[in-house]
């Protein structure tokens, strides 16, 4: 008798599970938009590529200055390609270099609770105006004259904003993972100063949003329609970029078609895995094939696990 309780005792658990996974496997997402496997070494030093390009870029487009002439040997790597000081009015400029400024320091304090060693290892980055305009290529728009990131303020912004952001996804994505009081620390912290420099900027644009962006007739918010597009396109994983305007039922609690903060239905953050910003980045779609801002890759154990296992 003992032995039939015990054995149905089993395959009640068994059902249950069974069950239970059941119901996983029908949120679960598709294979491509799962995350990978990582430690949290493993996922910072990815978040690492993505700080350094947004600190080259709002450096050099600012004033004109990199990494290293701000922190001496905190990198070491090829030099970045196309990086040029943009035409921007004085306030975006200051608050470019801001927040250039505090992706220096984002990157040192990596540095010294994560690798514990300077210098870091620096990808090779290509931000030509010619790569970044190849993005409008993807959902088949063609501009004349190409765009040009670094021609205005607007045509900076509606770009620039994307480092910031990304940030702010991948670390709403990783933090719950992260292992260690410090580096949980250092993980949060992070997310909320990306999180303010993604709001700014997007404040920003919002005040513009009805103008139209030089030499184009295209208005701000039109273009910030056509980049989210680009973005899940090429992220390949649903909607998680919004322009500045949605439908009413896509807005806050479906009572508002503004949308300066782009968030879920429950105005929470979206989240992107490591294989959507490859995607993205890489203007390829593919998280093996290396291009766009990245033409050799990132850096980093995680990236190269991802390109050895084929994992587009």
């Amino acid at each position: 008798m003992a032995t039939r309780s015990f054995l149905c005792v089993i395959f009640i658990l068994l059902v249950a599970f069974q069950s239970t996974m059941l119901k996983a496997n029908n949120v679960l997402p598709p294979p491509r938009c799962r995350p990978v496997l990582a430690s949290t070494r493993e996922m910072f030093e990815f978040a690492l590529n993505l700080h350094i390009y947004k600190a080259v870029l709002y450096l050099g487009s600012s004033v004109g200055l990199g990494i290293n002439d701000i922190a001496p040997g905190l990198v070491e790597g090829p030099a970045p390609i196309g990086v040029t000081v943009a035409n921007l009015d004085n306030r975006t400029r200051r608050i470019v270099e801001e927040s250039g400024l505090a992706s220096v320091g984002h990157i040192r304090e990596l540095a010294n609770v994560t690798f514990q060693r300077t210098p870091l290892p620096m990808p090779q980055l290509d931000i030509r105006a010619q790569v970044i305009a190849k993005y409008y290529d993807v959902i088949n728009v063609t501009l004349h004259p190409p765009y040009n990131i670094y021609d205005n303020t607007k045509s900076f912004l509606i770009v620039a904003i994307y480092s910031s952001y990304l940030l702010q996804q991948y670390y709403a994505g990783i933090t719950p993972s992260i292992v260690g009081n410090r580096e949980q620390e250092l993980a949060a912290g992070i997310t909320y100063y990306e999180a303010a420099s993604y709001g700014v900027i997007r404040s920003l644009l919002k005040d513009m949003a009805n103008t139209t962006v030089p030499p184009y007739t295209l208005t701000v918010g039109n273009f910030t329609n056509l980049t989210a597009q680009i973005g899940n396109r090429l992220g390949g994983c649903g909607v998680k970029d919004e322009g500045l305007t949605v439908p009413l039922p896509l807005g806050a609690e479906g009572r508002t078609t503004n949308n300066v903060i782009a968030a879920d239905v429950n105005s929470l953050s979206y989240k992107r895995i490591e294989r959507e910003f490859l995607r993205i980045v890489f203007i390829s779609g593919d998280a093996t094939k290396p291009g766009g801002l990245f033409p050799k890759g990132f850096v980093g154990t995680l990236y190269k696990r991802i390109a050895a296992r084929k994992q587009s």
